[in-house]
Protein backbone atom coordinates (compact mmCIF):
# COMPACT_ATOMS: atom_id res chain seq x y z
CA UNK A 1 0.00 0.00 0.00
CA UNK A 2 1.99 3.67 -1.00
CA UNK A 3 1.66 5.98 2.21
CA UNK A 4 2.30 9.40 1.81
CA UNK A 5 3.68 10.91 5.27
CA UNK A 6 6.33 13.10 6.92
CA UNK A 7 9.42 11.99 8.04
CA UNK A 8 12.37 13.82 9.26
CA UNK A 9 15.65 12.48 7.82
CA UNK A 10 18.00 13.09 10.62
CA UNK A 11 17.92 14.60 13.97
CA UNK A 12 18.51 18.08 13.22
CA UNK A 13 16.91 17.94 9.99
CA UNK A 14 13.25 19.46 9.62
CA UNK A 15 10.37 17.18 8.63
CA UNK A 16 9.13 16.99 4.87
CA UNK A 17 6.81 15.11 2.78
CA UNK A 18 7.86 10.93 2.50
CA UNK A 19 6.48 8.64 0.92
CA UNK A 20 7.11 4.61 1.79
CA UNK A 21 4.85 0.72 1.48
CA UNK A 22 2.87 -0.50 4.08
CA UNK A 23 2.59 -3.97 4.44
CA UNK A 24 -0.12 -6.11 2.75
CA UNK A 25 -2.80 -6.62 5.48
CA UNK A 26 -3.15 -10.02 6.60
CA UNK A 27 -5.94 -11.71 7.96
CA UNK A 28 -5.72 -10.54 10.85
CA UNK A 29 -5.04 -6.83 9.93
CA UNK A 30 -7.43 -3.63 9.93
CA UNK A 31 -5.88 -1.33 7.42
CA UNK A 32 -7.22 1.85 7.90
CA UNK A 33 -7.04 5.50 6.39
CA UNK A 34 -5.76 7.71 9.17
CA UNK A 35 -7.89 11.22 9.00
CA UNK A 36 -5.82 12.50 12.25
CA UNK A 37 -2.85 12.09 14.05
CA UNK A 38 -1.89 13.87 17.48
CA UNK A 39 1.46 15.26 17.95
CA UNK A 40 2.97 13.91 21.76
CA UNK A 41 6.05 15.62 23.09
CA UNK A 42 7.72 11.82 22.89
CA UNK A 43 7.19 12.17 19.02
CA UNK A 44 9.77 15.40 19.32
CA UNK A 45 12.09 13.39 21.85
CA UNK A 46 12.68 10.64 19.56
CA UNK A 47 12.88 12.36 16.05
CA UNK A 48 15.41 14.77 17.61
CA UNK A 49 17.11 12.02 18.83
CA UNK A 50 16.51 13.15 22.71
CA UNK A 51 16.29 9.80 24.12
CA UNK A 52 18.85 8.29 22.03
CA UNK A 53 19.50 7.22 18.30
CA UNK A 54 16.64 6.63 16.09
CA UNK A 55 15.56 5.41 12.89
CA UNK A 56 15.67 7.69 9.93
CA UNK A 57 13.26 8.60 7.94
CA UNK A 58 11.22 8.82 11.07
CA UNK A 59 7.74 8.78 10.82
CA UNK A 60 6.58 9.54 14.38
CA UNK A 61 2.65 9.63 15.26
CA UNK A 62 0.92 7.45 18.13
CA UNK A 63 -2.42 9.20 18.59
CA UNK A 64 -4.15 8.24 15.42
CA UNK A 65 -7.53 8.61 14.76
CA UNK A 66 -9.48 7.06 11.56
CA UNK A 67 -11.98 5.07 9.39
CA UNK A 68 -10.91 1.24 8.33
CA UNK A 69 -10.54 0.71 4.70
CA UNK A 70 -10.51 -2.97 5.21
CA UNK A 71 -10.23 -5.81 7.12
CA UNK A 72 -8.79 -9.34 6.78
CA UNK A 73 -11.01 -12.64 6.56
CA UNK A 74 -10.54 -13.47 10.53
CA UNK A 75 -11.11 -9.87 11.95
CA UNK A 76 -14.60 -10.24 14.27
CA UNK A 77 -14.65 -6.90 16.45
CA UNK A 78 -14.15 -4.23 13.20
CA UNK A 79 -15.90 -3.19 9.99
CA UNK A 80 -15.57 -0.95 6.94
CA UNK A 81 -15.69 2.67 7.22
CA UNK A 82 -15.83 1.96 11.51
CA UNK A 83 -14.00 5.06 13.55
CA UNK A 84 -11.13 3.41 14.98
CA UNK A 85 -7.88 4.59 16.56
CA UNK A 86 -4.46 3.47 17.15
CA UNK A 87 -2.03 4.04 20.13
CA UNK A 88 1.24 3.83 21.50
CA UNK A 89 1.31 0.02 20.67
CA UNK A 90 1.04 -2.20 17.86
CA UNK A 91 2.06 -5.58 18.97
CA UNK A 92 3.04 -7.46 21.65
CA UNK A 93 4.24 -10.96 23.04
CA UNK A 94 0.56 -11.79 23.95
CA UNK A 95 2.15 -14.87 26.46
CA UNK A 96 3.79 -13.55 28.89
CA UNK A 97 1.76 -12.47 32.42
CA UNK A 98 1.43 -8.79 31.26
CA UNK A 99 0.04 -9.38 28.55
CA UNK A 100 -2.03 -12.13 29.37
CA UNK A 101 -3.59 -9.23 32.21
CA UNK A 102 -3.99 -6.91 29.57
CA UNK A 103 -0.63 -5.29 30.36
CA UNK A 104 0.07 -5.28 27.04
CA UNK A 105 2.70 -2.05 27.74
CA UNK A 106 4.51 -3.76 30.55
CA UNK A 107 5.01 -7.05 28.10
CA UNK A 108 8.24 -9.18 29.61
CA UNK A 109 9.32 -9.85 26.36
CA UNK A 110 8.77 -6.17 25.13
CA UNK A 111 6.03 -4.57 22.99
CA UNK A 112 6.09 -3.16 19.53
CA UNK A 113 6.09 0.66 19.63
CA UNK A 114 3.43 2.14 16.88
CA UNK A 115 6.70 4.14 15.69
CA UNK A 116 10.56 3.74 15.74
CA UNK A 117 10.48 0.15 17.17
CA UNK A 118 12.95 -2.42 15.11
CA UNK A 119 11.07 -5.40 13.57
CA UNK A 120 11.94 -8.75 12.71
CA UNK A 121 12.52 -8.54 9.43
CA UNK A 122 15.05 -5.21 9.77
CA UNK A 123 12.40 -2.46 8.98
CA UNK A 124 10.79 -0.62 11.52
CA UNK A 125 7.94 0.83 12.45
CA UNK A 126 6.44 4.22 11.17
CA UNK A 127 3.56 5.94 12.47
CA UNK A 128 0.39 8.26 12.45
CA UNK A 129 1.86 10.87 10.44
CA UNK A 130 0.93 9.33 7.59
CA UNK A 131 -2.32 8.79 5.21
CA UNK A 132 -2.76 4.68 6.43
CA UNK A 133 -1.78 2.27 8.50
CA UNK A 134 -2.20 -2.05 8.97
CA UNK A 135 -2.81 -3.33 12.23
CA UNK A 136 -3.24 -6.73 13.95
CA UNK A 137 -6.90 -6.15 15.22
CA UNK A 138 -5.69 -7.14 19.05
CA UNK A 139 -4.16 -3.50 18.85
CA UNK A 140 -6.96 -1.31 17.47
CA UNK A 141 -9.25 0.63 19.22
CA UNK A 142 -13.74 1.67 18.41
CA UNK A 143 -13.99 5.30 18.80
CA UNK A 144 -17.52 6.55 19.99
CA UNK A 145 -19.29 7.48 17.58
CA UNK A 146 -20.27 10.96 19.46
CA UNK A 147 -16.82 11.95 19.75
CA UNK A 148 -15.21 14.76 17.55
CA UNK A 149 -12.30 12.10 15.53
CA UNK A 150 -9.80 14.79 15.33
CA UNK A 151 -10.15 15.99 19.24
CA UNK A 152 -10.42 12.06 20.32
CA UNK A 153 -6.49 11.31 18.34
CA UNK A 154 -5.04 12.57 21.82
CA UNK A 155 -6.95 10.15 23.74
CA UNK A 156 -4.79 7.74 22.33
CA UNK A 157 -1.84 8.66 24.46
CA UNK A 158 -2.26 11.89 26.78
CA UNK A 159 -5.60 10.53 27.93
CA UNK A 160 -4.78 7.04 28.82
CA UNK A 161 -1.21 8.44 30.01
CA UNK A 162 -3.30 10.15 32.70
CA UNK A 163 -6.44 8.21 32.99
CA UNK A 164 -4.51 4.75 33.74
CA UNK A 165 -2.63 6.19 36.81
CA UNK A 166 -5.58 8.02 38.19
CA UNK A 167 -7.76 4.45 37.44
CA UNK A 168 -4.97 2.65 39.11
CA UNK A 169 -5.03 5.10 42.39
CA UNK A 170 -8.94 4.75 42.89
CA UNK A 171 -9.02 8.40 42.22
CA UNK A 172 -13.21 9.44 42.78
CA UNK A 173 -15.55 11.29 44.52
CA UNK A 174 -14.03 13.53 47.61
CA UNK A 175 -9.92 12.70 46.41
CA UNK A 176 -7.93 15.28 46.05
CA UNK A 177 -6.19 15.48 43.17
CA UNK A 178 -3.41 17.92 42.04
CA UNK A 179 -2.07 18.17 38.22
CA UNK A 180 1.54 19.86 38.07
CA UNK A 181 1.78 21.33 34.85
CA UNK A 182 -1.28 22.76 32.22
CA UNK A 183 0.04 20.92 28.68
CA UNK A 184 -1.46 18.60 26.24
CA UNK A 185 -1.01 16.18 29.34
CA UNK A 186 -2.43 18.28 32.09
CA UNK A 187 -5.46 19.04 30.59
CA UNK A 188 -6.23 15.67 30.18
CA UNK A 189 -5.42 14.88 33.63
CA UNK A 190 -7.64 18.41 34.92
CA UNK A 191 -10.74 16.68 32.67
CA UNK A 192 -10.22 13.05 33.87
CA UNK A 193 -10.04 13.59 37.18
CA UNK A 194 -12.65 16.20 37.28
CA UNK A 195 -14.92 13.59 35.47
CA UNK A 196 -14.20 11.27 38.24
CA UNK A 197 -15.40 13.52 41.28
CA UNK A 198 -12.24 14.18 42.38
CA UNK A 199 -11.74 17.97 43.53
CA UNK A 200 -8.89 18.81 40.90
CA UNK A 201 -6.16 21.97 41.44
CA UNK A 202 -3.44 22.68 38.38
CA UNK A 203 0.33 23.58 40.11
CA UNK A 204 2.15 25.79 37.11
CA UNK A 205 4.23 27.80 37.26
CA UNK A 206 2.16 30.36 34.95
CA UNK A 207 -0.33 32.60 36.28
CA UNK A 208 -2.03 32.98 32.49
CA UNK A 209 -2.90 29.04 33.17
CA UNK A 210 -5.39 29.57 36.02
CA UNK A 211 -8.44 30.81 33.74
CA UNK A 212 -8.10 27.82 31.51
CA UNK A 213 -7.53 25.67 34.55
CA UNK A 214 -10.86 26.80 35.70
CA UNK A 215 -12.56 26.08 32.49
CA UNK A 216 -11.17 22.63 32.32
CA UNK A 217 -12.33 21.63 35.37
CA UNK A 218 -10.08 22.42 38.27
CA UNK A 219 -11.97 24.12 41.30
CA UNK A 220 -8.30 25.70 42.30
CA UNK A 221 -5.50 26.69 40.93
CA UNK A 222 -1.56 27.25 42.72
CA UNK A 223 1.19 28.89 41.21
CA UNK A 224 4.12 26.98 42.11
CA UNK A 225 6.15 30.16 42.44
CA UNK A 226 3.68 31.64 45.16
CA UNK A 227 5.87 30.06 48.39
CA UNK A 228 3.10 31.26 50.45
CA UNK A 229 -0.06 29.39 48.35
CA UNK A 230 2.51 26.32 47.92
CA UNK A 231 2.53 26.28 52.35
CA UNK A 232 -0.96 26.51 52.80
CA UNK A 233 -1.65 23.30 50.45
CA UNK A 234 1.54 21.31 52.36
CA UNK A 235 0.22 17.80 53.04
CA UNK A 236 -3.05 18.42 51.54
CA UNK A 237 -3.58 16.22 48.01
CA UNK A 238 -4.15 12.31 48.04
CA UNK A 239 -2.26 11.84 44.34
CA UNK A 240 -0.64 14.54 42.24
CA UNK A 241 0.19 13.60 38.40
CA UNK A 242 2.99 15.12 37.26
CA UNK A 243 2.90 16.40 33.49
CA UNK A 244 6.53 18.21 33.40
CA UNK A 245 8.56 16.32 30.29
CA UNK A 246 11.32 18.74 31.51
CA UNK A 247 14.11 18.55 34.73
CA UNK A 248 12.66 19.95 37.60
CA UNK A 249 12.00 20.04 41.49
CA UNK A 250 10.15 16.76 42.76
CA UNK A 251 10.53 18.45 46.34
CA UNK A 252 7.30 20.69 45.33
CA UNK A 253 5.09 17.75 45.20
CA UNK A 254 6.31 15.34 47.64
CA UNK A 255 5.91 18.18 50.19
CA UNK A 256 2.04 18.84 48.98
CA UNK A 257 0.94 15.22 49.16
CA UNK A 258 -0.88 13.68 52.10
CA UNK A 259 1.05 10.90 54.05
CA UNK A 260 0.49 7.89 52.12
CA UNK A 261 -0.30 10.04 49.19
CA UNK A 262 1.32 9.48 46.00
CA UNK A 263 3.11 11.34 43.52
CA UNK A 264 3.07 10.14 39.96
CA UNK A 265 5.32 10.80 37.44
CA UNK A 266 3.93 10.63 33.69
CA UNK A 267 5.64 13.11 32.12
CA UNK A 268 9.05 12.24 30.43
CA UNK A 269 12.37 14.53 31.40
CA UNK A 270 15.18 13.56 29.40
CA UNK A 271 17.45 14.26 32.04
CA UNK A 272 17.48 12.60 35.28
CA UNK A 273 15.45 14.36 38.05
CA UNK A 274 17.09 15.01 41.72
CA UNK A 275 14.92 12.86 44.33
CA UNK A 276 15.03 13.83 47.86
CA UNK A 277 14.45 11.70 50.27
CA UNK A 278 13.49 13.13 53.43
CA UNK A 279 9.74 14.51 51.67
CA UNK A 280 9.41 10.51 51.12
CA UNK A 281 10.69 9.20 54.45
CA UNK A 282 8.62 11.62 56.94
CA UNK A 283 5.40 11.11 56.00
CA UNK A 284 5.88 7.58 53.84
CA UNK A 285 4.94 9.41 50.46
CA UNK A 286 5.26 6.96 47.26
CA UNK A 287 6.51 8.42 44.02
CA UNK A 288 5.62 6.18 41.04
CA UNK A 289 6.09 5.83 37.08
CA UNK A 290 3.13 5.41 35.12
CA UNK A 291 3.34 4.72 31.39
CA UNK A 292 0.34 4.33 28.88
CA UNK A 293 -2.56 1.48 29.47
CA UNK A 294 -2.96 -1.85 27.84
CA UNK A 295 -5.65 -2.34 25.35
CA UNK A 296 -8.38 -3.23 27.59
CA UNK A 297 -7.92 -0.02 29.63
CA UNK A 298 -6.90 2.17 27.03
CA UNK A 299 -11.20 1.09 25.54
CA UNK A 300 -12.30 1.48 28.70
CA UNK A 301 -10.99 4.84 28.91
CA UNK A 302 -12.47 5.84 25.30
CA UNK A 303 -15.87 4.24 26.17
CA UNK A 304 -15.77 6.91 29.22
CA UNK A 305 -14.69 9.64 27.02
CA UNK A 306 -18.04 8.94 25.01
CA UNK A 307 -19.71 8.65 27.92
CA UNK A 308 -18.85 11.70 29.43
CA UNK A 309 -18.24 13.64 25.78
CA UNK A 310 -14.72 14.06 26.66
CA UNK A 311 -11.81 15.10 24.15
CA UNK A 312 -8.84 17.04 24.01
CA UNK A 313 -8.22 20.81 23.48
CA UNK A 314 -6.91 20.52 19.82
CA UNK A 315 -5.08 23.34 16.82
CA UNK A 316 -5.78 21.49 14.04
CA UNK A 317 -2.81 21.85 11.36
CA UNK A 318 -2.21 21.39 7.99
CA UNK A 319 0.90 18.89 7.87
CA UNK A 320 3.73 21.28 6.15
CA UNK A 321 3.21 23.30 9.96
CA UNK A 322 5.04 20.17 11.52
CA UNK A 323 8.37 22.04 12.02
CA UNK A 324 6.63 24.87 13.69
CA UNK A 325 4.62 22.70 15.81
CA UNK A 326 7.30 21.06 17.39
CA UNK A 327 8.88 24.38 17.86
CA UNK A 328 5.70 25.58 19.51
CA UNK A 329 5.25 22.50 21.79
CA UNK A 330 8.92 23.03 22.99
CA UNK A 331 7.94 26.87 23.95
CA UNK A 332 4.71 25.49 25.67
CA UNK A 333 2.74 27.58 22.92
CA UNK A 334 -0.08 25.36 22.36
CA UNK A 335 -3.53 24.89 23.67
CA UNK A 336 -3.01 22.06 24.18
CA UNK A 337 -2.41 19.35 21.65
CA UNK A 338 -1.41 19.92 17.81
CA UNK A 339 -2.84 17.56 15.90
CA UNK A 340 -2.62 16.90 12.03
CA UNK A 341 -4.87 16.76 9.58
CA UNK A 342 -3.87 13.64 7.25
CA UNK A 343 -6.02 14.75 4.11
CA UNK A 344 -3.10 17.27 3.95
CA UNK A 345 -0.04 15.00 3.44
Amino acid sequence: MDTKAYANLAADKPFQSYSFVRRSPGPKDVSIDIKFCGICHSDIHTARGEWGPAFYPCVPGHEIAGTVRSVGKSVTKFRVGQSVGVGCLVDSCGGCGSCKEGLEQFCEKGFVGTYNAPLPDGDYTKGGYSSHIVVDERFVLSIPSNLDLAATAPLLCAGITTYSPLRYLGVGKGSKVGVLGLGGLGHMGVKLAASFGAEVTVISHSAKKKTDAERLGASNFILSTDEDSCNKHLNHFDVIIDTISARHDLGLALNMTKRDGTVVLVGASEKPLDLPTFPLILARRNLMGSLIGGLPETQAMLDHCGKHNITSDIELINAHKINEAYDRIVRSDVKYRFVIDCSTL
